[in-house]
């Protein structure tokens, strides 16, 4: 099997067949769809067990020459070939990284993609993909992707094309996971943006928010070949009540923080192995300020223990770096007044 992609579900009932189909029409044959259901309780487990009973249905069929015009229409499958294996993984509810890590699990293929359930590919795109990852014998190949919306009518339409960071990464040289990460990685921080080598892809830490950025680095600190495609591959769709744009109360709030905390140790740690990593530097140094902050607007009596925290995590002086001018500012004014002003600079703002 040359690739797994593995889409874990949670409560996406109105987008999923929008998902699988674009996952069902790419022109490559040797790859599995696995569909993890994260104890789903709207019927989207039931969509993709009916989903997955139509695709089979219908393989089958065309294995045995059996199928009809009509048939085709019905499932949208026409580039569908019997060689296509899908799977439904059900589990109770523990969350994203959870849902990724028993897909992981359940895969079989030489190279990994993400696709969360409410987002969507481009049609016959991983051909491509997959020449390219031949080619220069890449352990990990990132794409571009495109922000879309829900339009009147249920239409989908295009509002921010080419969502590579601004320092656009068009060089085609072929480098080591740290390097890459140093210079053409930029800050955002997406599982979704890669094929990935198997033996890389590791698992995702439960239970915490920003699983991507705690799990990113771990991934291309490993890599020996890492390039990029300009191609556009990928439509993430922004919504409200996604995990990224949910607004939560203050126990919500005060978890991200702590999150924030944690993926810094992280990160921290990952240094110890890679000091010469200066992107490791950088997002911790953008995280410390996104927990002050947090902890101003938030939880400005608790600042003291907060603070204390990140001196032990040795996060300060933060590193200035291009991470666009609201952090570059705020970075500077804690440098230079220190975290307990820059809070209460915050807390009254």
């Amino acid at each position: 099997m040359k690739l797994s992609i593995i889409v874990p579900i949670y409560n996406v009932a109105p987008y999923l067949r929008k998902c699988v189909d674009s996952l069902l029409v790419q022109d490559i044959e040797d790859y599995e769809i696995i569909l993890v259901d994260d104890g789903s309780t709207d019927g989207s487990g039931e969509i993709a067990d009916r989903i997955c009973d139509e695709v089979k249905d219908y393989s089958l069929k065309v294995k045995g020459k059996e199928h009809s015009e009509a048939d085709t229409n019905a499932y949208n499958l026409s580039s569908i070939t019997y060689k296509l294996n899908i799977k439904v993984v059900h589990q109770e509810n523990a969350g994203l990284s959870a849902a990724r890590n028993a897909g992981i699990a359940a895969a079989t293929g030489d190279y990994i993609m993400f696709v969360d359930s409410d987002d969507y590919l481009q049609a016959n795109v991983l051909g491509t993909l997959l020449e390219q990852v031949e080619r220069d014998n890449l352990d990990v190949l990132r794409f571009d992707y495109q922000n879309v919306r829900q339009a009147e009518a249920g239409e989908y339409e295009v509002f921010q094309p080419n969502k590579f960071p601004h320092q656009v990464d068009t060089c085609r040289e072929v480098v080591d996971g740290g390097t890459y990460l140093d210079e053409r990685m930029g800050y955002a921080c997406y599982a979704w943006q890669f094929v990935i080598n198997r033996e890389l892809t590791g698992t995702f830490t439960p239970g915490i928010h920003y699983e991507d950025t705690e799990w990113l680095p771990r991934m291309m600190l490993a890599a020996k070949r890492v390039n990029s495609t300009p191609i556009v591959v990928y439509n993430y769709l922004v919504r409200q009540g996604s995990i990224t744009q949910a607004q939560g109360n203050k126990d919500k709030l005060r978890k991200n923080v702590n999150d924030f905390l944690f993926v810094i140790e992280s990160l921290s740690k990952q240094i110890i192995k890679h000091p010469s990593c200066q992107w490791l530097r950088r997002m911790i140094s953008s995280m410390a300020a996104g927990v002050l902050t947090r902890v101003a607007m938030s939880f400005y009596d608790e600042r003291k223990e907060y603070i204390r925290r990140l001196q032990e995590l040795n996060v300060f002086p933060l590193v200035i770096a291009d991470q666009g001018k609201t952090y570059a500012r705020r970075a500077r004014i804690i440098n230079l007044l220190g975290a307990r002003v820059y809070c209460w600079v915050m807390k009254w703002r």
